[in-house]
């Protein structure tokens, strides 16, 4: 297989997320057709010309450009409303905020190097192949915290509806969740850096071009298709049928069984509450499903049959579509949780509000004591007699 064929499948397979399984540039497409990783020269498309790729690289762009606005500033509202009002430091928004961590630091991190990637350099890295896996890594370890919080946040409000009178978990117990949620990504996401590689291949005549992308050799097509399986089962399938379960039986409990006793006002405007949570969770659920599906359903196709994708001029195109699709998935969850599970917004504003009137006050109170030299001593006497001085005016 020569240089060319290489090319071609760095240019198809660049997601930080996924691994991409390339021959050793040294052996011939007849080595290895029955592997079904080789494709003749003659018969690989370019698929970095054309119009198609021209809109799919601007989609990717506002994509992500769209991730960095909205997840940077909603998650930043969320993460300082939180670190400002104790009363929401819940176990739920305490779940949520280990989620809200992982898309901020994408947003702010990663998305600046993968407009940089995407669109400016047109799939070209220029910053190291430590940055190269720096961001590979964080990539993968956010998807997998997001993953996993979704599935703490599920099995929480499982607990809390389904067994209302079994005692809550205890700080200690959340607190040991909450590493967990952090923990099994940053172990099981560490291949994603240690397979990151910055490869400089020939582009055209007299060019070349720099991929990041995770580059695991033919001779380790097992262990890749092993460690993929195992990611698969563990931070997809397993998860979403565990969330499903969860909410079918909470929706079982909130919706089709009837409450014994004389139903207050209160009690059912708890009940609305509740109603209003899970169907917000389920939405978040459905979207998750809905975004990444399709990712990792292209990605058994690409690492399992990938001659079906290479020979497809459009290939780069779908992968653009697919990627967008999935990235897509935390600009939703930072507007279900911000906007509408917690009125962080609401929040938000009181302290923006708070802060504003602090400065003016302070701000009147300097130009007050400028204007009467004696305000300064009537406030030092009023304070020592007990009384807190809001307001004097020169009459």
């Amino acid at each position: 297989m020569d240089a060319t064929n290489i090319t071609h499948l760095a240019a198809v397979f660049v997601n930080p997320h996924g691994q991409v399984p390339v021959l050793d540039v040294h052996d011939t497409y007849t080595d290895f057709y029955d592997m079904d990783y080789g494709v003749p020269a003659e018969e690989m498309p370019d698929t970095t010309q054309g119009l198609a790729y021209f809109v799919a690289t601007i989609v990717i762009g506002a994509v992500l450009v769209c991730i960095m606005l909205v997840c940077g500033f909603g998650n930043f509202v969320f993460i300082a409303t939180l670190a400002r009002y104790k009363k929401l430091r819940n176990l739920t928004n305490l779940l949520i905020a280990n989620l809200a961590i992982s898309d901020f630091i994408v947003a702010v991190v990663c998305c600046p190097f993968l407009v940089d990637y995407y669109v400016v350099k047109q799939l070209s890295w220029d910053h190291g192949k430590v940055l190269c896996a720096s961001v590979n890594y964080l990539r993968t370890v956010s998807l997998y915290v997001s993953t996993n919080a979704l599935l703490a946040i599920a099995v929480d409000r499982y607990m809390a509806i389904v067994h209302p009178l079994r005692p809550r978990m205890k700080h200690q117990t959340a607190y040991c969740l909450i590493t967990g949620v952090w923990v099994v990504p940053v172990l099981i996401s560490i291949p994603s850096a240690y397979f990151a590689s910055a490869t400089k291949v020939p582009h055209g005549a007299n060019r070349s071009k720099t991929f990041c992308a995770q580059i695991w050799t033919v001779d380790q097509q097992l262990y890749y298709r092993s460690y993929f399986l195992f990611i698969f089962a563990v931070e997809f399938v397993g998860p979403v049928l565990t969330m499903a379960l969860c909410y079918l039986r909470i929706s079982r409990e909130l919706w089709f069984k009837s409450v014994p006793g004389f139903q207050t006002e209160q009690i059912r405007k708890r009940l609305r509450c509740r109603r209003k949570t899970v169907m917000v969770l389920i939405g978040i659920l459905s979207a998750y499903i809905l975004c990444w599906a399709p990712y990792y359903g292209y990605t058994i196709l690409r690492d399992f049959h990938p001659t079906l994708i290479s020979r497809e001029r459009n290939s780069l195109v779908a992968f653009y579509i697919i990627e967008c699709i999935a990235m897509s998935n935390s600009m939703i969850n930072t507007f279900c949780f911000v906007s509408v599970k917690n009125n962080t917004v609401k929040y938000f504003k009181r302290i923006v509000l708070l802060r504003w009137k602090s400065t003016y006050t302070s701000r009147k109170s300097t130009d007050e004591t400028d204007i009467n030299p004696h305000l300064t001593e009537c406030r030092k006497g009023a304070e020592l007699s007990g009384f807190h001085v809001t307001h004097i005016t020169d009459d």
